[in-house]
């Protein structure tokens, strides 16, 4: 029976919730804008980080090459995104 408990789910649930309280304790302590940006980020990597190891399986296959280059190409996006979103919302070009 103590294989079917998903053991390294409950632990990266547990650990998506520290660091989402992590993140949001940015907002409740009133940081300044330097250190909420800092721990913003790397919250949001770690989070990333755990999500993909721990829910999507990204280390369990044989066809490792695809899946990082997947990643990366997703990643890529994520990146062009977010600046053509500054670019338009931000910087009004």
């Amino acid at each position: 029976m103590a294989e079917l408990f998903p053991k390294e789910h409950v632990v990266g649930f547990i650990g998506s919730l520290v660091l989402t309280i992590a993140a949001l304790s940015v907002v409740w302590l009133d940081v300044s804008m330097v250190v909420g940006m800092i721990i913003l980020l790397v919250t949001a990597l770690i989070q990333a980080a755990v999500q993909l190891m721990l829910f999507m399986h990204i280390g369990e296959t044989d066809d490792k090459v695809d899946i990082w280059v997947a990643t990366l190409f997703a990643f890529g996006i994520g990146i062009v995104t977010i600046i053509g979103s500054l670019l338009a919302m931000v910087w009004g070009y």
